[in-house]
């Protein structure tokens, strides 16, 4: 059973920045691929950045293509959304959540449907 903590949330002015890191425990890393997802009032969870479970391959939806990073740190079991030039729009929960994945596991995923583990979520406003 792998839990997902996400933080870094909060409230910033649009145009800025907010990193949010997400934390795993009870599995195995490395052996998981990653994503983050979002969920603004009124709306269903979208799919935002997605990474495979090496690092080596990474997706964006087009809304945040160019502003959003992924990026892990196997060793730190850690999982990190950095985001800039934030937009209003941007005002959602965000959730991290995990795969386990086999052989060499050089995709990402996604689909909200093909994670099998979700942390609590970080509220982000980003105010205009």
């Amino acid at each position: 059973q792998v839990r997902l903590v996400e933080s870094g949330g909060g409230l910033v002015q649009a145009g800025g920045s907010l990193t949010l890191p997400c934390a795993a425990s009870g599995g195995t890393f490395s052996s998981y691929a990653m994503g983050w997802f979002r969920q603004a009032p009124g709306k269903e969870r979208e799919f935002v950045a997605a990474i495979s479970k090496n690092g080596g391959s990474t997706g964006y939806a087009d809304s945040v293509k160019g502003r959003f990073t992924i990026a892990r740190d196997n060793a730190k079991n850690t999982v990190y959304l950095k985001m800039s030039s934030l937009k209003p729009e941007d005002t959602a929960d965000y959730y991290c959540a995990a795969k386990y994945t086999y052989g060499s596991g050089t995709y990402y995923l996604s689909s909200a449907r093909s994670y099998d583990y979700w942390g609590q979520g970080t509220q982000v406003t980003v105010s205009s």
